[in-house]
């Protein structure tokens, strides 16, 4: 397996350098860090259930789990101090530790977490449900041998090694199941509760969560590995990227991550300041549904693959965010097959949508939320699109309600991003290549090709087939047959561009390494008295 290097999670630094006037900005306390970014997704913070990036980087500072991916992509120890892998599942020893009620972690705690995750049964179960972990058998396959031993199987779906990453998720947070049940509503396993407040073992707190306005976090100063540098972390909603500049310029906010490609250019070699541009393993998507009667002709979604300026694009909006990449791999993982001949070509595009029986054109929608980069990225899919008879409606909307359309496949086209939950070309293909089962009545809205409504029965025997096969040669030969087989299927669920996460750091801001799958951990960072 090609693990990603810690120089790529990290990326490129730009500039980090003396501020010029220092005497000209405000200052965040010394003691508290300042966010600024957009909270636009941040919908829930039950670890259970909610799945969008801003949300998991706060829960992951909350909430603790069995093990733990580095920014390099290894698997680490977190709660579970060891484990030892046998030919039947994995059986891990927990260390001492407590939730920050004071309740001790225990074996029961990770079976309860681990149940209420696939029982409450919503798009965060997705990632364990899709290899044979379900509501029905869970109880069965993951026990408490005693109050320091769990022991978790197989599912007969899985490998040691996927089960281990998909345990590193946000999603699978052990949580302190005897305050969980205290708050139990109809039995809604706590969850009202748990959406704004916390119950976890992790290094900090939930202090508040005003939506679309704040997040403030406390140290738990009586985490296991010791209290947190920094006393509070304050996350702030600055949707506006250049008010979130100046934000960042004054000293108003200590990182600054919801910037524009421009505004984020002004801080290149700019003293006081250092960027890092992460790479996720994921992608920023067109998601066609398959059940609109002209995305469902595999010809349309093949005039739309060559109807759109990806080089453009990326020059003029994409920037730092985004390279062009129509291969739900990154191209620099192992086995990554080359980029499809998919570029603008309007007479091709035109073509095709003859061929498909619309040479006339159509009229489509395009749900957005209204976010940096993806705003921009509407406007100019729109305009690339009317040049080949395609004229698209601009729909933009909060989080809530464009992810509620997503999953409940109401839209035409929508733009959705991913990240790679394991460092290979299964972490990051497999929720382009995974539907077992179309149907309406599934209606298994934690999967992100069902949400398309595509049927692909023979790609997603191959991804199954692939993430059991032991023998590495033979598994990359097939990784490499599923991103050829995705290629010839025109997808509905189009990468575009290969997703990076660039943030701006004031340089006083240490020991800040950004996770390729939003699992940024806070409590080691601090800040200097000056600007490094």
């Amino acid at each position: 397996m090609k693990h990603f290097s810690k120089g790529l999670f990290v990326g490129a630094v730009i500039g980090a350098l003396t501020v010029a006037a220092p005497q000209l900005q405000a200052a965040t306390p010394k003691d508290q860090l300042v966010i600024g970014t957009s909270l636009a997704q941040v919908l829930s913070l039950d670890p259970h259930q909610a799945t969008e990036g801003k949300a998991v980087e706060i829960m992951s500072n909350l909430y603790d789990r069995l093990v733990n991916s580095t920014a390099d992509g290894e698997i680490v120890p977190q709660l579970a101090e060891s484990w030892k892998v046998d030919d039947k599942g994995i059986t891990f020893t927990l260390r001492q530790a407590n939730f920050a009620s004071g309740n001790p972690v225990t074996s029961k705690d990770v079976v309860y977490s681990l149940g209420r995750l696939l029982k409450l049964d919503q798009a965060a179960a997705a990632n364990l449900k899709r290899v044979g972990y379900d509501k029905n058998n869970i109880d069965k396959l993951a026990t408490a041998v005693d109050d320091k031993t769990v022991r978790i199987d197989f599912s007969g779906q899985v490998t040691a090694e996927m089960l281990l990453y998909r345990l590193a998720a946000s999603t699978t947070s052990v949580v302190d199941s005897v305050e969980v049940q205290k708050h139990v509503a109809d039995n809604d396993w706590g969850n009202a509760w748990m959406r704004t407040h916390s119950a976890g073992s992790g290094p900090f707190t939930l202090n508040r969560w005003s939506p679309n306005e704040l997040v403030i976090l406390d140290a738990n100063k009586d985490y296991v590995a010791g209290a947190p540098k920094m006393k509070r972390v304050i996350v702030r909603h600055v949707p506006e990227s250049q008010v979130e500049r100046l934000m960042l310029e004054r000293g108003d906010i200590d990182i600054a991550s919801a910037l524009t490609a421009s505004d984020l250019a002004t801080f290149n070699d700019k003293q006081g300041f250092t960027i890092q541009r992460i790479p996720t393993g994921g992608f920023y998507v067109l998601s066609m549904n398959a059940g609109n009667k002209y995305l469902s002709n595999p010809k349309v979604r093949e005039a739309i693959a060559y109807g759109i300026d990806y080089k453009g694009i990326e020059k003029t909006i994409m920037g730092p965010y985004g390279r062009a990449r129509n291969v739900p791999v990154p191209e620099n993982f192992e086995y990554a097959i080359p980029n499809p001949d998919w570029h603008l070509d309007v007479e091709k595009s035109k073509q095709l949508l003859s061929e498909a029986g619309f040479k006339d054109g159509f009229t489509l929608s395009l749900k957005t939320i209204a976010q940096t980069p993806r705003i921009d990225l509407a406007t100019a899919i729109q305009a690339s699109l009317a040049r080949v008879g395609i004229k698209i409606d601009i729909q933009q909307g909060n989080g809530s309600e464009i992810i509620a359309a997503h999953r409940a496949r109401d839209f035409d086209l929508l733009i959705p991003q991913t990240s790679a939950y394991m460092p290979n070309v299964l972490g990051s293909m497999e929720q382009f290549s995974s539907n077992p089962d179309n149907s309406k009545e599934a209606n298994n809205a934690g999967n992100f090709v069902w949400r398309s409504a595509w049927d692909i029965p023979e790609l997603t025997a191959l991804t199954a087939k692939a993430s059991m096969e032991p023998d590495p040669k033979k598994r990359g030969e097939l990784y490499v047959e599923m991103q050829k087989m995705f290629v010839e299927q025109k997808p509905a669920v189009l990468p575009m561009f290969e997703r990076f996460e660039p943030i701006v750091l004031s340089s006083k801001v240490q020991g800040y390494v950004g996770h390729p799958t939003q699992l940024t951990r806070l409590e080691n960072v601090m800040k200097s008295e000056k600007t490094q």
